[in-house]
């Protein structure tokens, strides 16, 4: 896998200075404060992407099937789990 370039982050001054404040107060360089912020973003984005892709595939698998629960079912079933109940999901229908 290609590795990117090293690169410099221009930041406005106010938002350095409280990176700086931030970075003196945990004890931790600001490049190590940047680098967590980073991959926080990228596993957050990850995240998005794949429940973006999990949607598009169950709408795809309902416009072809025609396959689902209403959501009386679907909140009964989650009121069960939140009770602690180990149930099955409901069975989809048409």
């Amino acid at each position: 896998m290609a590795r990117l370039p090293a690169t410099n982050l221009e930041l406005d001054a106010e938002t350095e200075s409280r990176l700086l404040r931030l970075a003196e107060a945990r004890r931790r360089s600001a490049g190590v404060l940047m680098r967590e912020a980073i991959e926080q973003y990228v596993e957050r984005e990850e995240r998005r992407e794949q429940l973006r892709h999990d949607a598009a595939a169950a709408l795809a698998e309902y416009q072809a099937t025609g396959l689902h629960v209403t959501d009386d079912e679907a909140d009964a079933w989650l009121a069960r789990l939140e009770a602690g109940e180990d149930i099955e999901p409901p069975t989809p229908h048409t």
